[in-house]
């Protein structure tokens, strides 16, 4: 599943909420109320998702490090919309403009928890590897 995720919906900013190659994927956020609510969940990204989607492929491969650098595309981000904050929600196709709400706190604390999470578990594997090799 997070190949697939990877492979479909990864973003450097989130994660769609459908592959491009889907005929209903809609890849702008874009136009009056309705056609908004169209595109919502036709492949809009979700910036959330990017923190779970990191912890999620740690699980899977082990690998804190490439873990912790599917989370840094949101650095040029922080630039962006509210500077210091991360948007709701980026289009779909690139260059993922930021769309609805330029400072979303799930979407920060989502990142920083995975973050933080990442950060513990490379401290916690550099610890073991010094107490095996006794270095």
């Amino acid at each position: 599943m997070v190949e697939i995720c990877a492979r479909d919906l990864l973003t450097p900013v989130g994660l769609r909420s459908l592959a491009p190659g889907d005929p209903k994927y809609t890849g702008r956020y874009i136009g009056g109320a309705v056609e908004r609510d169209v595109a919502y969940h036709q492949g809009t990204v979700w910036s959330w998702l990017l923190g779970p989607f990191a912890l999620a492929h740690y699980r899977v491969y082990g690998d804190a490090a490439h873990a912790n650098a599917l989370l840094a595309g949101l650095a040029a981000h922080l630039d962006e919309a509210c500077i210091g904050s991360i948007s709701e929600i980026l289009d779909g196709n690139p260059p993922h403009t930021p769309r609805g709400c330029f400072a979303q706190a799930w979407s920060v604390s989502e990142t920083l928890r995975a973050y933080h999470h990442l950060a513990r578990s490379r401290t916690a594997s550099r610890a073991r590897v010094t107490r095996l090799t006794g270095g």
